[in-house]
């Protein structure tokens, strides 16, 4: 902040001790005359067309115990997810996927399968398919009627896990990594 303060100062001196002085006389400006060139232009060659490539699926290193289960009895092992995700575990089906997830309080729930390829203009609307609330510790559910090899990403939604008293929500959504139905 100081030097700035020095700078401001010496710039202050410079136009004060003649630089905006009008003594009177009138010169004409240099008329523009052409330099040198802006631009730098190298040929090179043209780079390669990208290739598709399958995604492949690497599990998570390490895995958490059931902590987004609030029901203390469920001790299942959970994978790894974002600590604002229900995990959730997607097993490929012929034409779909098995989809497992800890309980949520006592909510209801709602599954889709999303998927990846590329929609020109507006995106299709999403069919999801409601699950209701479960007694055990684990709810799942299975999504069919999707094309083989094709990929997806499977979303959880649980609209109805309430709140604790500081009005922080409980988890209420989760989804896998892309995955492909056998």
């Amino acid at each position: 902040m100081r030097r700035i303060g020095t700078v401001l100062t010496a710039v202050a001196c410079a136009l004060v001790s003649g630089g905006c002085s009008g003594g009177g006389q009138t010169t004409a400006a240099a008329s523009p005359s052409p330099g040198s060139t802006w631009s730098l232009l190298l040929s090179g060659s043209a780079t390669p067309s990208p290739t598709p490539s399958r995604a492949s699926f690497s599990p998570t290193p390490a895995a958490v115990a059931s902590l987004p289960s609030p029901i203390p009895s469920c001790t299942r092992i959970w994978p790894r997810t974002d600590p604002v995700l229900i995990p959730i575990v997607v097993t490929a089906v012929a034409g779909g996927f098995r989809v497992e997830w800890p309980r949520q309080y006592d909510s209801n729930y709602r599954v889709t399968a999303v998927p990846q390829k590329l929609v020109s203009g507006a995106q299709p609307e999403p069919a999801w398919k409601d699950v209701p609330a479960g007694t055990g510790c684990t709810i799942s559910t299975t999504l069919t009627g999707l094309i083989a090899g094709e990929p997806y990403i499977v979303w959880l939604d649980a609209p109805n896990t309430g709140s604790e008293i500081d009005g922080t929500r409980h988890l209420y959504s989760g989804r896998s990594r892309v995955v492909y139905p056998a």
